[in-house]
């Protein structure tokens, strides 16, 4: 009898394990990681409880929880969160099967992009002011004082553009936006609002997702890529190593990059990660990209970006 309880308590405890939840924390839209979890749920049997911030926050809540981590999956706006990661050896090592046609350069050791955003110029299709064609366009007299641009501090978009202007030395053509009467308006949507609403006309170094929503929503808004070239923000997904839930962890990766997840991906506009998925959207291979060779350190561009708009 002993023997039997013992063995009918293993197997409850082993159900148990085989359907344990997973905690997602993941910065960036909504609805797609509610999609997300909630397909992987219907896939797997698998719950994906949500936390659903900004970067900042989730990294701030990360970095309050690491006595006794909570979350076992991390989804980034910012590529630098898996290096950071990686140098400080929190990630667990894995690629998912479904990452075959994910390009190399937004894959690594522990982590791959869930999808890409482009930076770009967001305007106002009824603000009667020229298309601008580049980023220099925004310093000129047709746009004084009507652009805004995120904080490169709060927004990983503004910050890549920003780091690959420093290292290209292009930074003179963020003091012409100071100079042009352009303002630091916050983060990614505190920067598109004004323009939505008329009150500015352009966004510099705008998030095109975000963008291309506001469009489909009926917003009087478009965008354009500048020709001297901008650059993309892979999203990183990583598994924690000090995650319980391992297994299950992985079988959320696999989700996010097999072909159901990645369609979620594109519903939100965001560039899928894997090159198979067609879209109707322009994707890395149409954009000219800006290279930014030896990065410099985070606290050097972001003080230069200050010494410009104070």
């Amino acid at each position: 009898m002993r023997r039997i309880t013992l063995a009918l308590a293993l197997g409850l405890l082993a159900s148990t394990a085989a359907h344990a939840d997973i905690t997602v924390y993941s910065a960036g839209p909504g609805a797609l990681i509610k999609n997300l979890a909630k397909g992987f749920t219907a896939k797997t049997g698998i719950k994906a409880n949500v936390f659903q911030a900004t970067t900042g926050k989730v990294m701030a809540r990360l970095e309050a929880e690491s006595a006794n981590p909570v979350a076992d999956v991390v989804v980034s706006a910012s590529w630098g969160t898996a290096t950071d990661f990686a140098a400080k050896g929190l990630l667990l090592s894995y690629e998912s099967p479904n990452a075959e046609n994910v390009p190399d350069f937004l894959k690594m050791d522990g982590a791959v992009a869930q999808g890409v955003a482009g930076i770009c110029i967001a305007y106002n299709t009824k603000s009667g002011l020229p298309v601008p064609k580049d980023w220099a366009d925004l310093a000129k007299p047709d746009y004084k004082d009507m652009v805004t641009l995120p904080d490169p501090a709060a927004s990983g978009g503004t910050y890549s553009l920003v780091e690959a202007f420093t290292a290209n030395g292009m930074m003179d053509i963020v003091q012409g936006l100071k100079d042009n009467g352009a303002i630091v308006a916050g983060a990614n949507k505190a920067a598109l609002n004004p323009v939505l609403q008329g009150a500015k006309s352009e966004v510099f170094a705008a998030v095109d997702y975000i963008t291309m929503g506001a469009k489909a929503k009926g917003e009087a808004v478009d965008i354009v890529f500048p020709e001297s070239g901008t650059v993309v923000a892979p999203r990183p997904i990583m598994i924690l190593k000090s995650s319980k839930q391992q297994e299950e962890a992985k079988k959320f990766i696999d989700y996010v990059l097999s072909a159901e997840g990645q369609n979620e991906v594109a519903k939100v506009f965001l560039m899928p990660s894997r090159t198979d998925i067609k879209v109707d959207r322009p994707l890395i291979g149409d954009l000219k990209l800006l290279k930014v060779g030896n990065a410099p350190a985070r606290e050097d561009v972001l003080s230069g970006f200050k010494k410009i708009f104070n």
